[in-house]
C-alpha cells in the first residue's frame, strides 16, 4: 500500500494535513481550563453538524461500535425488546450486539440492497407496544444503501409508539444531510474516522432529552461508557477519565473545515462525487448493489461485479500492485461486490485516480472492461457540473490552529 495514494475505502478516510497537525499537540493537563477551551468548541460543533436543538453530545474514546454499545447499555434493561431490520453487515452487527446484551430483538429480515422497510416497521410497532427502541442504520456501508430516517420517524408516529429511535450514522454524519431534531432522533452514533476526517478513536453521540431520561431507569451494566458520569463531568468542563485530547482538538478543527466550506456545500460535493462514480459504473456495464436510485449512498458505492468475477480479487490486486485501497464485500456480498468509498477529503481528481486504478485491475484480471470508459464517463459529468474546489483549497492551504 502506498501512502502517496488516497484511500477509497468507506472509512477510515483520508486525513487533511491541517487536521493531522491539530491532533499533534503537546501534553496538557486535562483537568485544567486549557482542556475546556478545546473540548467545548468540539462539542458545540458536533451539535451544529447533527442539527440538534436540545439534548447533549457525548464524546467517548472508542469507535462507532463502542458508540452503539454505549447507546444500548445506557438506555435499556435486560430483557427489553428492540426492533431492527437486517439488510447488511452493519445492521446485522448492531442486532448481534443487542442479543449479546440479553435484549430481545425483533428482526425484520430484509434483502441486502434494500433499505429500512417502513411499512414493516410501522406494522411491527402497531403489533407490539412493549418495544423500547427502534434501531436504524442510516447508511449501510456494506451495500451502499441509505435509509429514510425521517420515514422511520413517521412510521413510529403513525403507530402511536413511544419507542426511542437510535440511528447509526457512522458513515453518513458529516458527509450526508442529517437532521437530529427534525427527524426525531433520540440517539445518533458517529465515529471520528469517516466524515469528520480524523483517525479512528472517538465515538460521537447525540442524545435527546428523552434518551437522557431513559438513562435514569436503565439497568444494563456500564462503567466506562456511563453517560451520567460523562455528563456530570461535562458540567464541570471536564472528563470522567483521561480524554483523547489530540483527537478532540482535531475534531474541533475538522468541524471548522466543514463549516468553512459550508455543510450544504459538503453534502452537495459528496453527492456530486458519488454521481460521477455511478456514471463510471454504468459505463463499465455494471450496477450498484443498492436496488434503486433512491437508495444510493453518497459516501460509498458497492459495485456488483460481473458473473464469474471476484470482487475480493480486485481489491487484493489494487493493494498489492498499485498501492490503492478499495473495500471488500462483507457477509452475504463477499466476492460479489467491491466497494468504492467516496467520502471525506476527496476531490474530482482524486476520485478519477481511483476509478482509473479500478479499471487497470479489471483489465489485469481479464474482466470485460474497456480501459478509460468509466473514467471518461465520470470526467464528462464532473466537467459539466460546478467544480468542488472550495474544499481542495481549504484542505491543502489552511494552516493548523497553531501555525
Amino acid at each position: 500500500m502506498s501512502f502517496q495514494n488516497p484511500v477509497f475505502i468507506p472509512g477510515p478516510t483520508n486525513i487533511p494535513d491541517s487536521v493531522r497537525k491539530a491532533c499533534d499537540m503537546p501534553t496538557l493537563d486535562h483537568r485544567s481550563p486549557a482542556f475546556a477551551r478545546i473540548f467545548k468548541p468540539a462539542v458545540a460543533g458536533v451539535r451544529r453538524v447533527l442539527k440538534m436543538d436540545a439534548g447533549e453530545v457525548i464524546l467517548l474514546p472508542s469507535t462507532g461500535t463502542g458508540g452503539w454499545e454505549a447507546a444500548v447499555t445506557n438506555t435499556l434493561s435486560p430483557g427489553d425488546t428492540v426492533l431492527a431490520a437486517r439488510f447488511g453487515m452493519f445492521s446485522h452487527r448492531w442486532i448481534d450486539l443487542c442479543q449479546r446484551h440479553g435484549l430481545n430483538v425483533q428482526i425484520i429480515e430484509t434483502p441486502w440492497g434494500q433499505g429500512a422497510p417502513l411499512a414493516a416497521i410501522e406494522a411491527a410497532l402497531k403489533a407490539d407496544k412493549t418495544i423500547k427502541a427502534v434501531l436504524a442504520t442510516h447508511n449501510e456501508t456494506a451495500t451502499g444503501v441509505k435509509s429514510d430516517i425521517a420515514g422511520i420517524r413517521k412510521a413510529m408516529d403513525a403507530a402511536g409508539h413511544g419507542a426511542l429511535l437510535f440511528v447509526d450514522g457512522v458513515s453518513s454524519i458529516g458527509s450526508m444531510p442529517f437532521e437530529f431534531t427534525g427527524w426525531g432522533v433520540d440517539i445518533a452514533v458517529a465515529g471520528s474516522q469517516k466524515g469528520f476526517m480524523l483517525p479512528a478513536g472517538l465515538a460521537i453521540l447525540g442524545l435527546s432529552p428523552k434518551a437522557i431520561a431513559a438513562t435514569k431507569t436503565a439497568t444494563l451494566h456500564r462503567t466506562f461508557f456511563d453517560f451520567n458520569d460523562m455528563l456530570t463531568s461535562y458540567a464541570r468542563g471536564g472528563f470522567p477519565y483521561t480524554p483523547p485530547v489530540g483527537l478532540i482538538a482535531g475534531l474541533a478543527h475538522a468541524i471548522d473545515l466543514l463549516e468553512t466550506e459550508g455543510l450544504d456545500n459538503v453534502y452537495a460535493r459528496h453527492h456530486r462525487l458519488a454521481t460521477g462514480v455511478r456514471r463510471a459504473i454504468t459505463a463499465w456495464g455494471m450496477t450498484p448493489y443498492a436496488a434503486t436510485p433512491d437508495l444510493y449512498s453518497d459516501t460509498v458505492t458497492a459495485v456488483k461485479v460481473p458473473a464469474g468475477c471476484d470482487g475480493t480479487a480486485l481489491v487484493q490486486l489494487a493493494a498489492s500492485k498499485y498501492g490503492v485501497a478499495f473495500g471488500v464485500g462483507l457477509g452475504e456480498v463477499a466476492g460479489k461486490v467491491f466497494r468504492i468509498g467516496h467520502l471525506g477529503m476527496l476531490t474530482d481528481v482524486m476520485v478519477l485516480s481511483g476509478l482509473a486504478a479500478a479499471e487497470m485491475c479489471m483489465a489485469d484480471l481479464g474482466w470485460p472492461i474497456k480501459l478509460g470508459s468509466g473514467v471518461a464517463a465520470a470526467q464528462d459529468y464532473y466537467r459539466g457540473t460546478v467544480p468542488a474546489l472550495v474544499l481542495a483549497c481549504l484542505l491543502y492551504t489552511s494552516p493548523s490552529p497553531r501555525d
